[in-house]
């Protein structure tokens, strides 16, 4: 480096430069880096080339510190920079990181999931830490089956899960953890709280957006419907939103669950037969039940309240 200074020295001195960029110089020609960028390419830089590269070297050591100190004021946060010939050029280019390219890839991961007013633990929802009992260890089966049937065949028509038992057992995680797996394979999934959605789509009445949002719905590659049954339904939910989403996902034979605290029968009887109003329509009740016994396979899940344990 002792001749490359040497030389920097005449040349600068031959364009009158000023003290104070001197010592901005010499601090950039002190970085290890850029000596060793340097001596790499000395045969293609002349004395001139790198006093025209100035600003890019200065860049560099700039960017390199804050790079090292995590600064967010970095001009390109969570990327390196280094160093590259520009034909007869010193340049920076900034290159990912792999902790970036690791956060990059795990958003494209969650953004497969949507879910829709669900727990924020469904985001960390994994198979691997489902809590096997012998009670539960059918529906991981199943899950894993499932998981493994759709990657092998995505188009093909595959039954998904009705999830069945009381309070705190897992069936929302169940699902959340079956979501995500399938996110990590590239499969896009809907999760959709439906005693919320119920109430959102009646909202959007007045904002004549029932249809927009119908139609999300029902159109998700995979949809899981969380806590079917646990509020009372209107005739006008259960036949005109409800019924048209099951109607399309039974003809285009599209992926769907369930998780209910009523097993089919149940759901059956004393959820979609009687409405808001106490109307009974065993009828139209059974016409849902139909749906929903051809795109699911009923699963009991039985365990402890995990809500009232933890």
């Amino acid at each position: 480096m002792e001749n490359i200074g040497k030389g920097l020295d005449r040349t600068l001195k031959s364009k009158n430069l000023t003290s104070k960029l001197d010592k901005l110089m010499e601090e950039v020609m002190q970085d290890k880096d850029v000596q060793e960028f340097i001596t790499e390419h000395r045969e293609q830089l002349t004395d001139d080339d790198i006093v025209k590269s100035y600003a890019k070297l200065y860049e560099f050591v700039q960017e390199k510190k804050k790079y090292e100190l995590k600064d967010a004021s970095m001009i390109a946060p969570g990327y390196e920079p280094r160093l590259f010939m520009n034909f007869h050029y010193i340049d920076v280019t900034y290159v990912p990181t792999e902790n970036l390219i690791q956060k990059q890839e795990q958003a494209i991961i969650r953004n497969r999931v949507k879910a829709m007013d669900m727990p924020k633990d469904i985001r960390e929802a994994r198979l691997d830490k489902l809590e096997l009992t012998t009670e539960r260890i059918e529906a991981f089966q199943e899950a894993v089956k499932f998981i493994d049937e759709f990657e092998d065949n995505p188009k093909g028509f595959h039954q998904g899960l009705y999830l069945q038992g009381t309070f705190g057992v897992g069936k929302t995680y169940l699902l959340g953890a079956i979501a995500n797996t399938l996110a990590e394979k590239g499969f896009q999934t809907t999760l959709v709280h439906f005693p919320t959605f119920a109430v959102e789509m009646k909202q959007s009445i007045q904002k004549d957006t029932v249809g927009e949002k119908l139609e999300a719905v029902k159109r998700a590659p995979i949809l899981m419907i969380d806590d079917i049954g646990a509020d009372s339904m209107s005739s006008w939910v259960r036949d005109d939103i409800l019924g048209v989403i099951l109607q399309y996902r039974m003809q285009e034979q599209l992926p769907t669950f369930f998780s209910s605290n009523f097993d089919m029968k149940q759901l059956e009887r004393e959820h979609l037969s009687v409405t808001q109003r106490g109307e009974e329509e065993p009828l139209k009740a059974k016409r849902i039940m139909e749906r929903v016994r051809y795109l699911t396979k009923e699963i009991n899940m039985i365990g402890e309240n995990r809500r009232l344990s933890n």
